[in-house]
């Protein structure tokens, strides 16, 4: 029965969120029921897109990458895959009608990783900005209005701030990573071998634009939603916080975390402010 296929698809993008985000998938859990699962999918599918380019190094990436591609465009249009996690995004995808045209960009931005290391321009970044990161918040805002047209669009602007906010902080958290292993340089005009207080302080300063542009819109949320994704915005600006005043020597060299003690923290901290309004 497809009924049983389509809760093993789902399973497994359940365990893509939680093998690959502890941060992310607590957030997840947050949300209502009603609407978790999609998330999942959601998550599970760009995880994988994402997998490819970043870490199959002994592996033909850009073939792995078209076939995955081909197998994604397949899934929407027949409405089934025998790739699980395809199978399951398939289905939020249709489920809330999210427009193709985020799924594309997202897959632009992504193909981008295969061969294209340094983004020299204001222009280029905010390209790959837009499809690695502001469209899957998209993406997630389909589900959160529940494919409500009105509401999305009253929604979109703070939902792409979020999302760029989010991947921003993660660019600057993996700074070493990006550049020693990947050879990549997102933050344009940004010397990663010299990067100095001026140049991180600008960062922030965007950062921190990016999240209250975000907050706007997390206040606006249905019930269902709000509380996960406040406990999202409440963990990376903790973790800009830490970055903010880590030394930027210090970024270059290591990776700074939250540690789980304080994400629980966080978490009861932020259920509090949930449910007093204070948020």
């Amino acid at each position: 029965m497809k009924v049983i296929f389509d809760q093993v698809s789902f399973e497994c993008s359940k365990v893509v969120t939680e093998s690959y985000s502890t941060s992310f998938s607590l957030a997840t859990k947050m949300l209502s029921a009603s609407i978790r699962s999609d998330i999942y999918n959601i998550y599970g599918f760009v995880r994988f897109a994402d997998e490819i380019v970043d870490t199959f190094h002994d592996f033909d990436k850009e073939k792995l990458f078209n076939r995955f591609e081909e197998d994604l465009n397949l899934a929407l249009e027949n409405k089934i895959s025998l790739n699980p996690i395809l199978n399951s995004f398939q289905k939020t995808y249709h489920k809330y009608q999210i427009p193709y045209h985020l799924v594309s960009s997202f897959m632009k931005s992504m193909r981008m990783d295969l061969d294209k290391t340094i983004y020299n321009t204001e222009a280029e970044f905010k390209e790959y900005i837009y499809g690695s990161a502001d469209v899957v918040g998209l993406m997630c805002l389909r589900v959160f209005v529940k494919g409500d047209d009105n509401r999305y669009n009253e929604l979109k602007e703070s939902a792409m701030a979020l999302g760029s906010a989010f991947q921003k902080v993660n660019f600057l958290r993996d700074l070493k990573a990006d550049y020693e292993h990947l050879n990549r340089s997102y933050f344009p005009n940004t010397n990663l071998l010299e990067l100095d207080e001026a140049s991180k302080y600008r960062i922030v300063e965007e950062i921190k634009n990016d999240f209250s542009k975000g907050y706007e819109g997390i206040v606006q949320l249905p019930n269902e939603a709000k509380f996960g994704v406040y406990t999202a915005y409440k963990y990376y600006h903790k973790l800009l916080c830490k970055l903010q005043n880590t030394p930027s020597m210090e970024i270059k060299n290591t990776r700074i975390r939250v540690p789980n003690y304080q994400k629980f923290g966080l978490l009861a901290k932020s259920y509090v402010n949930y449910k007093l309004n204070l948020y």
